[in-house]
């Protein structure tokens, strides 16, 4: 499945930002961007409201369009690219895509937890996947997910060492859009200090989220324990029509 073109075209100018091509932090006027990327002016357009609608740039009226300063600064370390929300595949950190290292794979009964999240009965199974996540070979999160059988049936081993997301895109044509997440942090357990190199006084950062299929099908309960180092939230707010 093809990504459409504004998705391509912002996820290239977000990099660009990222790597520091706007010095004086204007970007072109959308003319010149559709003559860069050889693209409509539509397309383009597109491209800047999701950049804009992200807080990753703004517009001056009668002056052009600019990077946000503050979010460069700030930039989170989960970029999302794509058209899925899966980590390993439309998440970047620094434009890097993180390895991983599967450590555990089984079928278990649905907890009540789960069954909340996922609407599954009680006696439902669910496969229960944990993951180590690497970059450049230095471990930050650990992952436990949870999917319910009857929703994904027959994963193997072999499918969830890597981007269940895009097994899903390719063989079973269909995409994951939409996500609900809680942020927080508490104080790290022996495995978090273990597996993601942290001392005993020293926090681990928690994403707890539900994933949706693009029918609204809660495919995946999902908690991620990072080293806080590498948590960082923004929040951009705007009260425009745009």
């Amino acid at each position: 499945m093809s990504e459409p073109i504004y998705v391509t075209v912002q996820a290239d100018l977000k990099q660009k930002i990222y790597q520091g091509e706007f010095a004086n932090l204007k970007l072109p006027d959308e003319r010149s961007l559709a003559e860069q990327y050889d693209v409509s002016r539509s397309s383009i357009k597109r491209a800047l409201n999701v950049l804009v609608q992200q807080g990753v740039i703004f517009k001056k009226r009668g002056s052009g369009t600019f990077v946000n300063p503050l979010y460069l600064k700030n930039h989170a370390i989960f970029q999302h690219e794509g058209s899925n929300l899966g980590v390993s595949d439309s998440f970047r950190v620094d434009g890097k895509a993180p390895a991983i290292e599967l450590i555990d794979f089984k079928v278990i009964p649905a907890t009540p937890e789960q069954q909340q999240a996922l609407f599954l009965n009680e006696g439902d199974f669910v496969y229960e996947i944990k993951r180590l996540r690497r970059l450049e070979g230095v471990p930050f999160m650990i992952e436990r997910g949870y999917v319910p059988i009857s929703v994904l049936p027959g994963l193997n081993r072999d499918i969830v060492s890597g981007s269940v997301y895009e097994y899903i895109e390719k063989n079973k044509h269909r995409s994951v859009t939409k996500s609900f997440m809680t942020i927080m942090a508490e104080p790290s357990t022996e495995e978090d200090q273990k597996l993601l190199k942290l001392s005993e006084k020293e926090p681990v950062g928690i994403m707890e989220g539900i994933f949706f299929m693009d029918d609204g099908t809660p495919l995946e309960f999902s908690t991620m324990r990072l080293h806080y180092k590498y948590l960082r939230y923004n929040a951009f707010v705007s009260l425009d029509s745009e």
